[in-house]
């Protein structure tokens, strides 16, 4: 068993990301539940449950993903040499180890919190250097995608090391950094990338379209004004961040069309990732319309909404449609799903409405839908979890290595 999963990087990769999937979840709905009494008394945790949540979601879950996936098509995208398991089991045991220590530490102490990101850092470093690696041992080639996710990796380990500094110091400017650097200068260019990268080559084999249009003036767009809106938050400039985030939304909206939204629908398992990209566009247009109305009237709406629908929508959908396909390619199972998982994804959008909704309508006792929507996720994971996590250290079902 442990030879099948270490062999490769998605299956333990992709093992730690489905377990925090639920677990991040898990203790994010207890913490809702107790906060608004709806269960028990509210705990008192080493950190803010807000920071507690920043770092679970964008430093914690995610990247578990997103280094699986990578570490599995980088060397495949240049033609380079596979990743050994030396590397990608070391990162992943500092990776998980943080991500355990880091729900002991918000029970006991900061301390052990600092210890707990700490080792999270080392995993990332161990991670980004066995891609950089690839990168650069490789042959001269159109390197743009690589690059670009390569960059975004880096910020994202520079926004964990802020998060680190902020826990050691309790300075809010690290935090505020931490934020704003794993939101914009990590995870949009990030999957904006993926995005620019993979869709149009999934839509062209599933749909038999031998030429789908991927022009990079949209995808550039979209790293520059995610740069800018990162470096305008951070300064606390956010009625300006509709300059930034109109062009944004027009560019990925704008790629929805030209990569064929409508027909890709006819596909499940692509329907996914088209949908998931669908939400940045919307998400964006949010943003717009949010920073545009402060600049107006002085009036801040929505709160959370067009984050949740940037974070839940598009990547959290994204990251279930990438992480399907590869756990299905690469464990030898035919590209189809079941009902349960077609149900899954639906619900997760259901998830992104009921939270986005909740902070767009005037709901009363709007808190409860935080809460609805907590365990919708949990709902929605679950069945993923319980038929693709035995697959990570399963042999491959066509008996082929890896």
């Amino acid at each position: 068993m442990l030879k099948n999963f270490t062999a490769a990087p998605h299956r333990v990769m992709f093992f730690g990301g489905a377990l925090q999937a639920i677990a991040v979840m898990l203790w994010w709905t207890m913490e809702l539940a107790m906060r608004y009494g709806i269960v028990g008394l509210p705990i008192s945790w080493a950190v803010a449950p807000s920071a507690a949540h920043v770092f679970l979601m964008i430093y914690s879950m995610l990247p578990f993903f997103m280094f699986g996936f990578l570490m599995t098509t980088f060397p495949r995208w240049m033609a380079g040499k596979e990743i050994t398991p030396k590397l990608y089991v070391t990162a992943f045991g500092f990776m998980f180890l943080g991500a355990v220590l880091f729900y002991v530490g918000m029970v006991i102490s900061v301390a052990i919190l600092v210890v707990a990101v700490a080792s999270a850092l080392a995993g990332w470093g161990v991670a980004l250097y066995s891609l950089v690696r690839v990168l650069m041992d490789t042959r001269p080639g159109d390197k743009r995608h690589p690059i670009a996710l390569a960059i975004s990796l880096a910020m994202g380990w520079c926004g964990l090391a802020s998060f680190l500094g902020w826990l050691l110091t309790d300075e809010s400017v690290f935090y505020n950094f931490s934020i704003q650097s794993g939101l914009w200068f990590f995870l949009m260019p990030l999957f904006a990338s993926v995005a620019h990268r993979m869709i149009p080559f999934f839509t062209s084999n599933a749909l038999s379209q031998r030429d789908v249009p991927r022009p990079f003036w949209p995808w550039w767009t979209m790293l520059a004004g995610s740069v800018v809106h990162g470096v305008l938050s951070f300064s606390g400039s956010t009625n300006w961040l509709w300059l930034c985030d109109a062009p944004i939304a027009a560019s990925a909206l704008y790629l929805s069309y030209l990569w064929g939204f409508r027909r890709s629908l006819s596909n499940p398992l692509l329907a996914v990732l088209h949908v998931g990209f669908a939400w940045m566009g919307i998400a964006m247009l949010f943003f717009t319309t949010q920073s545009l109305v402060a600049f107006i009237s002085g009036e801040y709406i929505w709160a959370l909404a067009p984050l949740h629908a940037l974070t839940i929508g598009c990547y959290a959908t994204l990251m279930i449609g990438m992480g399907t396909r590869v756990t299905l390619g690469h464990s030898g199972l035919p590209f189809n799903i079941g009902t349960s998982i077609k149900l899954m994804f639906l619900g997760m959008q259901l998830v992104t409405l009921l939270r986005v909704m909740a902070d767009v309508l005037p709901v009363q006792n709007s808190y409860v839908w935080y809460v609805v929507s907590a365990i919708g996720w949990l709902a929605c994971f679950s069945p993923w979890v319980w038929r693709y996590l035995p697959a990570f250290w399963r042999p491959r079902a066509d008996g082929q290595p890896g």
